[in-house]
């Protein structure tokens, strides 16, 4: 199935930017009259004919919507460091939106060893896999925070599932994995967010500040995994929550 992304509609028409209609127009040969599907990244698939083959940006109209195509029960928030090796980050994004995950939020940690991050290139590969999987939403990506003020933005928050992965166990609160706190978690609190700490893990102060603030500690099973690794695997138990 071809698939278009845009976000630029006006629920009437919708205008693919230069590069999409690049692909459209020139690649695939697509012209005006041809039926073409596109999602605008929100979470609707819009059916469409093109009125407009010409020119750096071709426009469609909209003939029909489909919300929620290709969703899924819940929502997932990864906040995750970003990994020494950048790749490795934007491998675990392309792979945890092919999977399922709302939005990815760059934090940074005080054993953090990478402090920035091109949101702008994360964006484009999450446009890609949200295609290559046949997903109308695009997870989103803010600017990178720094892990205390991610915690301190859902400290009041009773309306999520709030999971903190780290290394360690807390002496008054143990561990428990990522499956366990799902099925244990009240109905109907089916949004999620889960924190993973850098290479370095988190601090005891990062880790003492989010049991605080009402994230439960949980671990990822025995072996030592790398942060995107565990990122990856905490998306999969996420979806196999709700999927199996």
């Amino acid at each position: 199935m071809e698939l278009f992304y845009s976000g630029n509609t006006d629920g009437r028409s919708v205008t693919l930017d230069e590069e999409e209609t690049r692909h459209c127009v020139r690649v695939l040969r697509h012209r005006k009259g041809d039926g073409i599907s596109v999602i605008d990244g929100a979470g609707r698939l819009l059916d469409c004919r093109l009125v407009s083959d010409s020119g750096k940006e071709a426009v469609a109209e909209i003939l029909g919507i489909t919300e929620d195509w290709g969703g899924h029960p819940y929502r997932l928030e990864m906040a995750v460091c970003p990994t020494k090796n950048a790749d490795r980050y934007e491998w675990f994004a392309e792979k945890a939106c092919e999977t399922g995950v709302d939005s990815i939020v760059p934090v940074i940690g005080v054993h953090s060893e990478r402090k920035t991050l091109k949101t702008d290139r994360l964006r484009k590969i999450l446009v890609s896999a949200a295609k290559q999987s046949l997903k109308a939403k695009v997870p989103q990506v803010p600017d990178p925070v720094s892990v205390h003020a991610y915690i301190e933005t859902l400290g009041h928050r009773k309306d999520v599932l709030k999971l903190i992965a780290c290394c360690f166990d807390d002496e008054s609160r143990p561990r428990m994995s990522v499956a366990e706190a799902l099925r244990t978690k009240p109905d109907g609190l089916d949004e999620i967010s889960v924190l993973i700490g850098p290479e370095g893990d988190f601090s005891r102060e990062e880790a003492a500040f989010a049991l605080a603030n009402g994230f439960i500690p949980v671990h990822l099973g025995p072996s030592r995994l790398r942060t995107e690794t565990a990122a990856l695997a905490a998306v999969f138990a996420v979806y196999s929550h709700y999927s199996l």
